[in-house]
């Protein structure tokens, strides 16, 4: 049996030396967890974006095709960046009426 004989060290120092290594490698992990999470964009169905954008599917796709809307293939299905729909939404022009 391999034992492990620690000398000159307590058992509160060990532990406390165990919670701060823990600790530390934990925050490096989430950190990490969080940056790959900002550099991979939020991809969101045909479904939801027309929801967010209040139009029908048809006239999603219509704009898919025209450009207006860049869409992404991943297989058969088609998928949107949340980011790019929110920039869609704020590059609309107000449509500006005038008195006859």
């Amino acid at each position: 049996m391999n034992e492990i004989l620690l000398n000159g060290i307590s058992l509160d120092q060990l532990q406390e030396s165990i919670k701060t290594i823990v600790s530390a490698e934990l925050k490096n992990a989430v950190s990490e967890l969080s940056t790959k999470r900002e550099l991979e964009p939020e991809l969101i169905t045909r479904k939801e974006t027309a929801e967010i954008l209040g139009v029908s599917l048809p006239t999603l796709h219509e704009w898919t095709k025209k450009g207006v809307l860049p869409a992404k293939r991943i297989g058969s299905r088609i998928r949107y960046e949340r980011t790019a729909v929110y920039d869609a939404l704020k590059s609309v022009e107000p449509l500006k009426y005038r008195r006859a």
